[in-house]
């Protein structure tokens, strides 16, 4: 009996205990502190359609998109996928100056998806985010910060505590995503001035490893590095998968004012293709640039091609075949035509690329190594 009277008493205990757990009403979740510094409500917001950036060609003609690499007219002559390429913000870079201790910025992406499934080795960082850099004391470019979006508006702080002084900042667009909306900000009361975009640009026309895979961030493209080891602007018009010496993209090129012309679309064609279109491709560009050099560039060796002999022979074909236009155009007296190899640009020793064919940030970089001396030579 009294073993009984016990398990009644204790199944009245668990009963209430329970009863009270049900009904009793749970304490909010105390507010998640915001992590690291905030944007405060009285900063001072510019909009950089108001200045401009580098790597928007074509002038003032329409685009859909305020933040297109090509105007509206291309979609008409352009081929779908290029023209769809083209609507992601890979090269342009906006300058402005302020003596700010923080920079913020706040954005709209037109792609929901931040990174990319078809590589999935390049980062949110390199496909969506905004690369910061600064002048050093000495004028030389280095880097300070990329935001790192979490979703399609972004808003942050990119930077604090700076050093005092007034500062020349550059911040790099996404690679592989578009622009709806962009704007720097700066404290209240603190000086800025946006720097309109340079003349003269050097234009690149390729692949995807021109677009930007697999930078980690946009500052980190070979063409990136390069606009800032020789202090020029850059125009980007790298298409992924679809770099061809497509026809109409020359009379898009022929519209521009450029430096230099860096053609370097090897990666996505074949022997037969580079024979067929890259001499008729120079001498349309030539039709309007009499005198501006000319850059081609083979196809970077797939890092693994040492031990995969299909993927050798194609690049042996490959070059051997824009060797022979090169040797064509210049046995035609086609003047300020230059010529960079392809073996070496990823480096020797097969740790350029992280999936064989683009570059890493060692890669790009030893592309850019490359390049200059070539892009220098073709300046003078």
């Amino acid at each position: 009996m009294r073993l009984m009277k016990s398990a009644i008493l204790l199944a009245l205990f668990v009963g209430t205990s329970l009863l009270a757990q049900t009904a009793a009403p749970k304490a909010p979740a105390p507010a998640a502190k915001p992590k690291g510094p905030v944007i405060p409500a009285d900063a001072q917001w510019h909009d950089v359609t108001t200045w401009g950036v580098e790597g928007r060609g074509w002038g003032d003609q329409e685009r859909l998109r305020w933040f297109d690499r090509l105007p509206a007219k291309a979609e008409k002559t352009v081929t779908p996928a290029v023209w769809g390429l083209s609507r992601d913000s890979a090269g342009m870079m906006v300058r402005f100056k302020t003596d700010a201790k923080a920079i913020y910025t706040r954005y709209d992406l037109s792609k929901a998806n931040l990174a990319l499934p078809a590589m999935p080795a390049m980062p949110a960082t390199g496909v969506s985010g905004i690369d910061l850099y600064a002048r050093d004391e000495k004028g030389q470019w280095k880097w300070v910060t990329c935001t790192k979006p979490a979703s399609q508006h972004v808003e942050a702080v990119m930077i604090s505590d700076l050093a005092p002084g007034e500062h020349e900042f550059a911040a790099y667009l996404p690679l592989y995503n578009g622009i709806e909306k962009l704007e720097i900000g700066v404290p209240a009361g603190t000086k800025f001035e946006g720097l309109a975009p340079r003349e003269k640009p050097i234009v690149f026309y390729g692949t995807s490893i021109t677009h930007g895979a697999n930078a980690s961030r946009p500052g980190m493209v070979h063409t990136a590095i390069l606009g800032r080891h020789l202090d020029r602007p850059v125009i980007n018009i790298g298409f992924s998968g679809n770099g061809k010496m497509d026809a109409a993209v020359g009379d898009l090129i022929n519209e521009l004012d450029p430096a230099v012309i860096v053609i370097d679309c090897l990666p996505n064609m074949g022997p037969a293709d580079v024979t067929a279109k890259c001499v008729p491709l120079v001498k349309q560009l030539r039709s309007k640039h009499a005198t501006t050099p000319i850059i081609l560039v083979e196809d970077r060796r797939f890092t693994n091609s040492w031990i995969t002999p299909a993927k050798a022979k194609f690049h042996d074909d490959n070059h051997a075949a824009l060797k022979a236009a090169y040797d064509q155009l210049k046995g035609e007296k086609v003047a300020n035509l230059h010529y960079i190899g392809g073996d070496a640009l990823y480096g020797t020793d097969a740790e350029g690329s992280n999936d064989a064919s683009h570059g890493t940030d060692l890669g790009f970089l030893r592309q850019a190594e490359i390049f200059e001396p070539v892009l220098r030579a073709a300046l003078r």
